[in-house]
């Protein structure tokens, strides 16, 4: 088994330990950081604009759907930037 392995099996195990009711504490153990939500949230702002530009491009679809587009992917970067601080809570522990 390689060290990598290795590795993704003590922090899969460690993420197990915290229990369902501990799911920050759960991914920060897991190795997931605050950095990595905080980019997710900036990639769906970016995403969101693109998924609206692409759907107004296409002309089958109306603007109201291109709005709903831009509306589905756009409720992603509260939850990223939410969880990006939940874990750099986490971390400062």
């Amino acid at each position: 088994m390689s060290s990598v392995q290795r590795e993704a099996k003590k922090r899969l195990k460690k993420a197990a330990e915290a229990g369902p009711l501990d799911p920050i504490g759960a991914l920060h153990r897991g190795g997931f950081r605050s950095e990595w939500a905080f980019v997710a949230g900036f990639g769906s702002i970016a995403l969101t604009f693109l998924a609206w530009l692409g759907s107004r491009a296409k002309p089958g679809d109306d603007r109201a759907q291109s709005d709903r587009w831009g509306l589905f992917v756009g409720h992603w970067a509260p939850t990223f930037f939410a969880l990006g601080l939940a874990l750099r809570s986490e971390e400062r522990r």
